[in-house]
């Protein structure tokens, strides 16, 4: 008796296969949809079975078991490869013929795929003839036939999968979880009572009885026990099958849900009395009796089914299409939000964007007055949803003009109108209306960890021209340089609270509209630039044709961008 602990020791003289398994990540060999951990093993796609074992012992049951999983060969039974211990973790690796679609119950599962009743009768047939094969081979016996446990090839032939080998596949551990009491739903209610892992004990009788519940599942699609466990949970309903009620506690199936013939061979395989019970030989009789009424030829009926899978593969196609075309819709969304339009579509091109001179425009600068001490009273939390739910009001209101927000550092937020695209003089039409809407919208904006505080801010506007471009390759910006910005800001830096403080050049525009009230504040020392004439914006005469929206208020399952970001807030 040998020993296997973490040691690397080979077992390719047991018939052990180890260390000559690739775990796929990433390979262009496997397919797009993985139902399940795989490997390229001699150049071919394994399905991988993780086991944790602490230790192994190297006996001739073991051994024999090997055999006997090596010499199963059926086109209804999955092909198994070998074995090898994953290092340094006590891993036992179990290597088995990969089946590209799946288990039987992913395909239950997948709406896409139709179920007609010539595809779910093959499907039925298959799982008789696996089962009838592995009955009178050495293994005599499955133990853990489930839905999950039928494995679906690529010619969409059903295989027997998970038979034998159980000193490998027994864990060391188990935890009486949901997942212990889900596959307790197809044991035989004879065998409840002794099993402690599923799938031991075992009998060719109990196989009788979890093949009846995957015939639920198959019908109904659902399941095991669709309709009982809309009211029960997996341990209530084991705990009843265990009791043997009078009538026995089985799963529902409706008259009118399968072929008569079908739901009495259901009945007959579930029944209390193991003996009641119908043999594997008997079933593959009865189900090709019942075929007749459906497919003459499987051949054909695979044909069809193939046909039919390149159907749901097309749909699927344009689906994934589809999708491509939303996600790039959203990352242009998300870049024509960082970048100016023309500017986003120039790079999308692959162009590059050159610099641009503007002759003029007008740039607003806005500042919290207090907003240091604000924060000093504030958790930071409470800073950032103010700033958020401030900048996202100034957003929506800049959102009815022709306007470029160019940044928010801190407190401080930068729009400019005029570039890239000109618009003649409007730019600075575009700046004093939009300074007015926000400058109503901050006088009865609140803060909602502090309430009674009146927000207040300051307010520059100045117009001249800029030079424009894109800086950087990660994360590129658009900014804007030129003397205009330094004196846009000082505007902002040197004006009141609740004020909109404008430039003589900017005056000078807004007075070409005649609609704009504006007041002389005086001569003003602006750092860099000496004395300059400075005038307070009032207000305009002329009606907006555009207001804002008024702020609202976002509940949790309300997404402010659905746009770009529709997981957020589920």
């Amino acid at each position: 008796m040998i020993l296997i602990s973490r040691q690397n020791f080979s077992l390719q003289q047991f018939g052990l296969n180890s260390g000559r398994v690739s775990i796929a990540s990433g390979n262009s060999q496997l397919p797009a949809q993985l139902f399940t951990t795989i490997g390229i093993y001699k150049g071919e796609r394994v399905a991988i079975k993780k086991v944790a074992k602490k230790k192994v012992y190297i006996t001739s049951t073991l051994l024999w078991e090997i055999k006997q999983a090596r010499d199963v060969s059926h086109e209804n039974t999955v092909r198994f490869v070998g074995a090898c211990i994953d290092l340094p973790r006590p891993t036992i690796l179990i290597l088995t013929e990969y089946c590209p679609k799946g288990s039987l119950k992913d395909v239950l599962e997948n709406e896409a795929i139709q179920l007609d009743w010539n595809f779910r009768m093959s499907l039925i047939h298959d799982v008789v003839k696996g089962m009838a094969y592995l009955h009178n081979s050495d293994v005599g016996v499955h133990g853990k036939l489930r839905s999950c446990n039928c494995l679906i090839d690529g010619r969409f032939v059903l295989k027997i999968s998970d038979f034998g080998l159980r000193t490998l596949t027994t864990p060391s551990e188990y935890v009486r979880d949901q997942n212990y009491y889900n596959k307790l739903l197809w044991v035989a209610p004879e065998l409840l009572p002794a099993t402690v892992i599923p799938g031991t004990p075992a009998t060719q009788k109990g196989d009788v009885y979890s093949f009846a519940v995957i015939l639920e599942e198959i019908v109904v699609r659902g399941g095991p026990y669709e309709t009982a466990r809309q009211f029960l949970d997996p341990q209530a309903i084991v705990e009843r099958v265990a009791l043997h009620e009078s009538p026995p506690f089985r799963p529902f199936v409706g008259q009118r849900d399968c072929p008569p013939d079908l739901l009495d061979l259901m009945e007959k395989c579930w029944s209390d009395s193991p003996d009641d019970r119908p043999t594997f030989s008997g079933i593959r009789s009865s189900v090709r009796l019942i075929m007749k009424g459906f497919c003459e030829n499987l051949m054909d009926d695979l044909l069809r089914r193939m046909e039919q899978y390149a159907n749901n593969l097309e749909s699927l196609v344009e689906e994934k299409t589809e999708q491509l075309s939303m996600e790039k819709r959203r990352t242009e969304e998300l870049l024509y939000q960082v970048l100016p339009r023309p500017v986003a579509q120039q790079l999308l091109a692959g162009e590059m964007v050159q610099p641009e001179q503007f002759e003029c425009v007008t740039i607003y600068f806005s500042d919290i007055v207090g907003f240091t001490a604000l924060c000093a009273q504030s958790r930071p939390m409470e800073v950032v949803d103010f700033l958020n739910d401030l900048y996202s009001t100034f957003d929506r209101i800049i959102g009815f003009y022709d306007v470029y927000k160019v940044e928010t550092i801190g407190d401080a937020y930068m729009v400019v109108s005029g570039l890239p695209e000109r618009n003649g003089h409007d730019h600075a039409r575009e700046i004093g209306l939009m300074a007015l809407a926000i400058l109503d919208a901050v006088k009865s904006f609140t803060i909602k960890h502090k309430p009674e505080y009146q927000l207040k801010i300051r307010i520059g506007i100045h117009s001249g021209p800029v030079c424009a471009g894109v800086v950087g390759q990660k994360m590129p910006h658009y900014c804007l340089f030129g003397d205009t910005v330094n004196t846009a800001s000082r505007m902002e830096s040197t004006g009141h609270p609740l004020k909109i403080h404008v430039s003589e050049a900017a005056k000078h525009i807004l007075d070409k509209f005649g609609t704009f009230r504006t007041e002389l504040r005086g001569d003003v020392e602006l750092k860099g630039k000496g004395i300059v004439t400075t005038y307070w914006l009032l207000e305009c005469s002329e009606p907006d044709p555009r207001p804002p929206t008024p702020m609202r208020n976002y509940n949790e399952n309300e997404v402010p961008f659905p746009i770009l970001f529709p997981a957020i807030g589920k």
